[in-house]
């Protein structure tokens, strides 16, 4: 299949879907090698960014996605009546960071960095479907792993978790030594 051909192919197909193809599934539906497919998808992706228009292809982990453009934002909610997705507060945000970074994490690890109960966090992050149940860990009490999910790409707008800008991670197991200041002179 020409690379034209296989580009419109694609379009319908992500057009259609609405949500994000796996690279294998789009692979095996046009008959083609997935390495094909990703060279198809990121020059695809490519011309819509450089002619900035109303919709773009994200790249998603390992598949495909088309999505209107962040810049018309505005102008598809007023259009379609929708409210925006109510903002993170402080405490699901730091929540969301440490499953990003750990994951798969537990409500456990999550209360060990932040100190606090972070039992609210963790359930309004599932219901607005940015992190996911990734099994239980195997020890007493069989706690829930959580994970992040590709709407956690899409709203922060990474292509995968290797695009988190590197942090230093705590060693768990080990006490946390925080900076100390420094006490002020006398006469300051």
């Amino acid at each position: 299949m020409e690379t034209e051909e296989l580009q419109r192919a694609m379009e319908a197909i992500l057009f259609a879907a609405g949500e994000v193809v796996p690279i294998q599934r789009l692979a095996f539906a046009l008959e083609t090698d997935p390495a094909e497919i990703e060279q198809a998808g990121d020059a695809l992706a490519d011309v819509y960014a450089f002619q900035r228009r109303g919709i773009r292809i994200l790249k998603l982990d390992k598949g495909y996605q088309m999505v209107s453009s962040g810049e018309m934002a505005d102008y598809v909610t007023k259009a379609l009546e929708t409210r925006k997705p109510p903002k993170l507060s402080a405490s699901q945000l730091e929540t969301l960071t440490i499953i990003a970074y750990y994951q798969p994490a537990t409500k456990a690890m999550v209360e060990q960095i932040r100190g606090v109960d972070s039992a609210y966090s963790v359930s309004a992050l599932l219901n607005k479907k940015l992190i996911a149940e990734a099994g239980r860990l195997n020890v007493p009490g069989r706690p829930i792993q959580y994970r992040t999910t590709p709407d956690f790409l899409r709203t922060f707008g990474i292509s995968s978790l290797e695009e988190l800008p590197p942090i230093d991670k705590i060693a768990f197991g080990e006490p946390i030594e925080l900076p100390q200041e420094e006490p002020a002179e006398e006469g300051q």
